[in-house]
């Protein structure tokens, strides 16, 4: 049995019928706010149950107890504010009750019932979500760009976005289904923003000994600057799962989600996001969401034992390396050997020798997904 959807049920706020022709003849003559792509995407969350058991982007309650709490107002865990930002200029006339279109490209995608209007602290937001208010960490710099006032309410998907990658897009709905219809009761979910290389994969591997499936589920969409552009991610990790996985062991999946770099407090949304998906684990990975410094290496396994009642089992994997002396890949638990005979897999180096057109030795990386990364001029974000 997959797991249940966290908060009890899978959320649905996609319209449909006739209550979408309604709200279609409406939309046009509706006060407008104007979202992002990154916003747009949560829109798109929140409806297909990624976000379950949101139904719209917080109200000031919900978001004070997530910010200070890590928990929704009815003690749910949650750890990310899910919220959409205005203008004043933007709402001018609008009060609770009364419905705004949410516009994304010129294109109305989605009709949001307002519950509330407020504002917003982005200093007390960033030091509580990302523990630091410095400019140069990448959601710090996001964050206080975005706008004054906050407005909560529950949300209708009218149109739905272009998908890029949608023959490689699944919803909860449909993972549940793939799932069951494979017979796998227990599901490992694996987060990523990276090409897969042989330290994912020994984890990966490592989780799917103990699992009856593995359900690989990239991000795609906003990241920093360097990260690996979503095609290679993709293609990479096509090339690995057909030459070195069993048949029907694992699952893919891209999810259109922005990393926000929260570190711990990401590391539990990444949990509750695929335990939605049907995950009843989750690979949690030594510095879960983090960039730079600005987290400890391990502390995004430490948080989940604040959460006895999240729902989803996190498997905490040892980063792996690969031994000369061992002849494989492994970890510091089951290796007895000297740093000297350990040979480490650096993103960093990965990244300038791939910069460099230089082809990763075999250890750090499989010819097949190398092939992959080296075909493309540009595998990175600029």
């Amino acid at each position: 049995m997959v797991s249940k959807p966290h908060g009890g049920r899978l959320t649905s706020r996609v319209a449909t019928g006739k209550r979408r022709e309604h709200l279609l003849e409406e939309v046009e003559e509706l006060p407008k706010i104007y979202v992002n792509e990154s916003l747009a995407s949560d829109i798109a969350n929140i409806a297909h149950g990624v976000y379950s058991p949101l139904e719209g982007f917080l109200v000031q309650e919900d978001y004070l107890h997530v910010l200070h709490d890590m928990r929704l107002s009815n003690d749910v865990p949650w750890t990310i504010p899910i919220v959409v930002d205005v203008d004043p200029s933007e709402i001018s006339g609008v009060k609770a009750g009364d419905d705004v279109a949410l516009v994304h490209n010129g294109k109305p995608i989605a009709v949001m019932r307002v519950e509330e209007i407020y504002g917003w602290d982005k200093k007390e937001y960033c030091q509580a979500v990302y523990k630091t208010i410095d400019p140069n960490h990448p959601g710090v710099s996001k964050t206080i760009r975005r706008r004054e006032l906050l407005v909560g309410g529950p949300v209708d998907l009218l149109n739905e976005l272009d998908e890029p990658f949608e023959s490689h897009r699944l919803w909860p709905v449909e993972t549940r289904v793939l799932f069951e219809a494979r017979g796998w009761r227990t599901v490992a979910g694996f987060q990523t923003r990276n090409v897969p290389h042989l330290g994912h994969e020994y984890v990966q591997k490592a989780a799917l000994t103990f699992v009856d499936g593995l359900f690989i589920n990239p991000l795609v969409g906003w990241k920093r600057r360097g990260d690996f552009n979503d095609e290679v991610i993709v293609k990479a990790y096509q090339a690995l799962i057909q030459s070195y996985y069993p048949k029907d062991s694992v699952a893919f999946s891209v999810l259109r989600m922005e990393m926000r770099y929260a570190g711990p407090r990401e590391a539990i949304h990444h949990a509750i996001v695929r335990k939605n998906f049907g995950c009843t684990h989750f690979i949690v990975g030594r510095d879960h969401a983090g960039v730079g410094d600005y987290y400890g290496p391990y502390e995004a396994w430490d948080i989940f034992f604040e959460f006895p009642d999240l729902g989803v089992t996190p498997l905490f994997i040892r980063e792996a390396f690969y031994c000369k002396k061992c002849s494989g890949m492994v970890n510091e638990k089951i290796c007895p050997h000297s740093e000297e005979d350990r040979l480490r897999i650096s993103g960093t180096k990965l990244r300038r020798m791939i910069t460099d057109k230089q082809r990763p030795p075999d250890y750090m990386m499989r010819p097949e997904v190398v092939e992959v990364v080296l075909s493309f001029d540009k595998p990175f974000i600029e």
